[in-house]
């Protein structure tokens, strides 16, 4: 993907050429990626929440679902997105991705807080709610992942 957007950029009008900087591209893909394991991540989220909804309640479901999802998206960007960044055991990044996602996890539960709470349907259909919390979270989450976690 880097090598297409290197030839793609190299395209560009030279005003426009000249921002499309390497390091801005390789950002570019790593910010894709991330936002491709955070659509597997808005998956099980969602899927998490359908299927604890009957016994949890939408608020316990979406408190499980949350850490369901983190644990999927930590390893995910662990194995493909990062790949080879970061360092220390396993279990140490986790706690630290976990930890410097708290803001994206208020951003992102305070959406979906509100959504089940305000709107009617994305209380009947939780994958609006869902939805709108992964986006509420996704850049802080990408910025934080980046610079503290997979360093």
């Amino acid at each position: 993907m880097h090598a297409t957007l290197q030839r793609l950029a190299r395209r560009l009008p030279p005003p426009l050429a000249r921002h499309a900087t390497d390091q801005r591209l390789r950002t570019l893909v790593q910010f894709t990626q991330f936002g491709t394991v955070g659509l597997a991540g808005l998956v099980v989220d969602t899927a998490t929440v359908y299927a604890l909804r009957g016994p949890l309640g939408l608020y316990g479901a979406g408190l499980a679902a949350y850490a369901t999802a983190a644990t999927t998206t930590w390893l995910l960007n662990r194995i493909w997105t990062f790949r080879g960044q970061g360092s220390g055991p396993a279990h140490h990044q986790w706690a630290r991705f976990v930890a410097a996602n708290l803001v994206g996890f208020v951003l992102n539960r305070g959406a979906y807080v509100l959504c089940v709470a305000f709107i009617p349907l994305a209380a009947r259909q939780p994958v609006i709610a869902t939805s709108a919390g992964a986006i509420a979270g996704m850049f802080v989450n990408f910025s934080l992942s980046r610079r503290l976690v997979f360093r």
